[in-house]
């Protein structure tokens, strides 16, 4: 993002889009490991479409977790998200599993052994952003786009809204005036829906939850919010599109407002990085935003597989900072261990906390109780205000 007027966009998807349904059978599975085991393995992929979920990767954990607990978690996601249609339903879909032992290569690249400390899982580069554009120090076109879904689905699941489907889009087009956000200027909705009910229904049904959402005098012009644009919209989910784990990384993350290192996290324990530095980065990234020490926060690490220590650690504030990022860099990583295992006990992520996370963003959540989004703290804003005498 930068300073000036402009046009700025970012879309979500819901919880039942057809990649979030194998993003969030990937992390029960992977949530399902670290209950019997907080040291175990986990890569797993999924598939699905019309009544079938294929699952795919490499593991290493307790033996109390059998292929038949793995089809139990993965019917038990799906019915969760509320799929019970007869191209998709949780009780009737075939669920293939080819997931296996994981590879000895890479095992050995990744654990501590004698002197060795835990190595990164994967080589790449992870970025982590914050903002003072809303007060989780998010972008605002990724947290309203998120929102609206939100409320839809919570709407769906209490009963409130029954016409409504699991599947549904987000899109909100906001104006920038001097580098700041000011209004809507489109807003796109698209959701699955009951086949008794026409598109304008559908459109007033819709109306309220972004009206809502929306900060006051921020709703877009009638002639620019769309619903279901191309008309009806009952077939979705993974009947309508097939559906794959990883796919929705931008709408993970930032909504294409700060750079993405092309990972993306569903399905992978926290020993892998890919996962465990981009959420140490978002972290980093937002105490900075909350120390007062810069507007906004962009932070790039690297790794390379087997190695523990980050190859590289970058802080950019485009210009908004209050101290010297030089010095920031350094004190950031005094302040915690970025290597694998590291940011792991720091962040206590090895924990079953994935699920939750797997539709509606990874960022921009307030901490659970339980260490849910614990990347989400701002823990550190004292210790850097203190370092450079704020």
């Amino acid at each position: 993002m930068r300073n000036g007027s402009y046009l700025f966009t970012s879309e979500s998807v819901s919880e039942g889009h057809p990649d979030k349904v194998c993003d969030r059978i990937s992390d029960a599975i992977v949530d399902t490991f670290l209950t019997h085991d907080p040291s175990a393995r986990v890569a797993v992929e999924t598939m699905a479409t019309t009544n079938r979920v294929v699952l795919a990767g490499e593991v290493r954990g307790p033996a109390e977790v059998t292929r038949d607990l793995l089809e139990q978690v993965a019917r038990a996601a799906v019915k969760e998200i509320g799929y019970e249609q007869d191209g998709f339903h949780w009780g009737k879909m075939a669920v293939d599993n080819y997931i296996h032992a994981q590879s000895s290569d890479i095992a050995q690249g990744v654990d501590a052994l004698g002197n060795k400390d835990e190595g990164a899982g994967d080589q790449g580069i992870m970025f982590g952003f914050a903002c003072r554009e809303t007060d989780d120090l998010m972008p605002a076109p990724i947290h309203f786009s998120h929102s609206i879904l939100r409320s839809l689905a919570e709407a769906r699941h209490s009963g409130s809204e029954p016409g409504l489907g699991p599947d549904s889009k987000s899109q909100v087009t906001l104006e920038y005036v001097g580098g700041k956000p000011v209004r809507a200027t489109s807003v796109v909705v698209s959701t699955q829906h009951a086949g008794d009910l026409d598109q304008d229904s559908v459109r007033e049904i819709v109306r309220p939850h972004v009206v809502n959402v929306l900060p006051e005098g921020w709703m877009c012009p009638e002639e620019d919010f769309y619903v279901n644009p191309t008309g009806r919209f009952v077939i979705g989910g993974p009947d309508g599109d097939c559906g794959l784990t990883g796919r929705k990384i931008i709408v993970d993350t930032y909504g294409g407002a700060a750079p993405h290192g092309g990972g993306a996290f569903s399905g992978k324990d926290p020993t892998k990085v890919d996962r465990s530095a981009a959420y140490a980065a978002r972290y980093l990234a937002k105490n900075v935003v909350a120390a007062g020490l810069a507007d906004r926060c962009t932070i790039q690490v690297s790794y390379a597989i087997g190695v523990s220590k980050p190859l590289s650690v970058y802080v950019d504030t485009q210009g908004t900072n209050e101290v010297d990022e030089a010095k920031l860099a350094k004190t950031l990583q005094e302040l915690m261990d970025l290597s694998p295992r590291g940011i792991r006990e720091h962040l206590q992520l090895s924990r079953p906390i994935y699920a939750r996370s797997a539709a509606y963003g990874h960022f921009g959540r307030a901490p659970d109780p339980d260490g849910g989004f614990s990347w989400e703290r701002t823990d550190l804003v004292a210790d850097l205000k203190n370092a450079f005498g704020a």
